[in-house]
């Protein structure tokens, strides 16, 4: 499965030969002893440091319930009448499914699974990139559709990739893709990335985002709870990322409203003043963390800081 796709997750291997999730974690862990393949948090990929990009089925079975999560915690970060480009993705493609009802948004996007998932969501203006079909991921590649980027100009672009780390970024196995992605960012003034746990630590062979222009990471609650994920969350926030972690079984509010602040968990490095969620804002007074039984209504308890785990 590694050797077709590229990558798979340990819950999808569990599925497939039906047993649990334990004894496949160990027979990864052999695996890997005999240099077939290499281990990520939740998962394997392809040995030799760079994973391959699986295709669009089997992107759609990878941290399902995460995708969700996150999406659902994204999609709060849309308001009433933004314009904000969408890159492709699986990840990305849950995103537009919860942004169908906000009015007066204009979506730019180069993804024919984003533009499906709004086409029939009367509020919502939809302009697609020109370019050359990638099949395996549904998305518009290549002069045609940078050409169609360059001079705009939206509040907000939200991108996925095939792995992301403190030290390079986000990246992805394409250098079509990744050359869209780049084209894709330039035109926000804030960079939202959006990657599930098993991306952490993960790298491929383009870079799309260097990690000092990440405004926002959105991942999900699993990347906090395992020391190697964990640490690449600490050293992303020391590059000046403001992490978003949104827990699973989220129940969104409605795009638009106001609501970050009461969802995600803000990881910061150790020592600094908490911030506001918006870019720019000032800090916020006080300790960086107040105790869990201090937390107010519909707050999340905070991540520990990787000393005191």
């Amino acid at each position: 499965m590694v050797r077709a796709n590229g990558a798979v997750s340990l819950r999808e291997l569990a599925r497939v030969v039906q047993t649990s999730e334990v004894t496949v974690r160990r027979d990864v862990r052999a695996l890997e002893a005999e240099g077939l393949l290499d281990r990520r948090h939740g998962g394997a990929v392809l040995p030799g440091g760079f994973s391959r990009e699986p295709g669009y089925p089997q992107k759609t079975h990878l941290a399902a319930a995460e995708k969700s999560a996150i999406a659902d915690l994204a999609a709060t970060l849309v308001e009433e009448g933004d314009a904000v480009v969408i890159g492709a993705g699986t990840t990305t493609q849950e995103l537009a499914r919860r942004l169908a009802r906000v009015p007066g948004l204009t979506v730019v996007t180069n993804s024919l699974l984003v533009a499906q998932a709004l086409a029939h969501a009367n509020r919502v203006e939809v302009v697609m990139t020109g370019g050359t079909l990638r099949g395996s991921n549904y998305a518009l590649v290549g002069s045609g559709a940078e050409q169609a980027l360059s001079g705009l100009r939206v509040t907000k672009a939200f991108i996925s990739g095939s792995g992301l780390t403190a030290e390079r970024g986000l990246s992805t196995a394409n250098m079509l893709s990744a050359s869209v992605d780049r084209a894709l960012v330039q035109s926000a003034a804030e960079v939202i990335v959006l990657a599930d746990h098993t991306k952490l630590g993960a790298d491929s062979m383009f870079q799309t985002v260097p990690t000092e222009a990440i405004t926002r990471l959105v991942t999900d609650e699993q990347a906090a709870g395992h020391d190697p994920t964990a640490r690449e969350l600490d050293a992303l926030a020391d590059c000046g990322v403001q992490i978003a972690l949104a827990p699973l079984g989220l129940v969104a509010e409605p795009p638009g409203h106001p609501g970050l602040e009461r969802h995600p968990q803000q990881v910061q490095p150790p020592g600094a003043p908490r911030r506001a969620p918006g870019p720019g804002s000032a800090p916020l007074p006080g300790p960086r963390r107040p105790a869990p039984h201090q937390a107010p209504p519909g707050h999340l308890p905070t991540r520990l800081a990787a000393g005191a785990r």
